[in-house]
């Protein structure tokens, strides 16, 4: 027997979230994130919607953020450095980021993993910068796609 998806509403919240499934939002409704590299330069600006995290965001608009271990909190390729003012909206990293983001690349003060922030309304306008390199852990030059 073939596992299927079950019954979703027309209703986001309603809607099952599945791995790498980004409902993107009509354009001027969403929560925009600027994504910005290493030197703050603009990377892309998207729309999102609450709860979406920043690495399935990424890879949904072909930003550049690795995420090895598919969002499991396992390694800390998708490290991202937030704004003292977002970085302060989180709750406290679990032991497991922590542990991962020792590992990271450039690791600062309001350095997290993608992976583990979820967007929220009062986020609207934050910048995601993109650190200046990541600890790859692929060898053979593979980019994140989506699933």
């Amino acid at each position: 027997m073939q596992w299927q998806r079950p019954f979703t509403s027309s209703f986001r919240e309603f809607r099952p979230k599945f791995h790498g499934d980004i409902v993107r939002p009509k354009k001027g409704t969403g929560i925009k994130v600027h994504f910005v590299d290493s030197k703050k330069n603009p990377i892309k600006t998207i729309e999102t919607n609450e709860g979406d995290d920043l690495l399935h965001l990424a890879h949904e608009w072909d930003v550049d953020l690795e995420g090895a271990c598919e969002a499991s909190c396992a390694c800390s390729t998708c490290h991202v450095i937030l704004e003292p003012e977002v970085f302060d909206q989180l709750e406290e990293p679990s032991d497991d980021e922590n542990d991962m983001l020792d590992l990271a690349f450039g690791l600062t003060d309001t350095s997290r993993l993608g992976c583990q922030v979820h967007v929220q309304k009062t986020m609207d306008g934050m910048v995601v910068q993109l650190p200046s390199a990541t600890r790859n852990m692929f060898v053979d030059g593979a980019k994140p796609h989506k699933h």
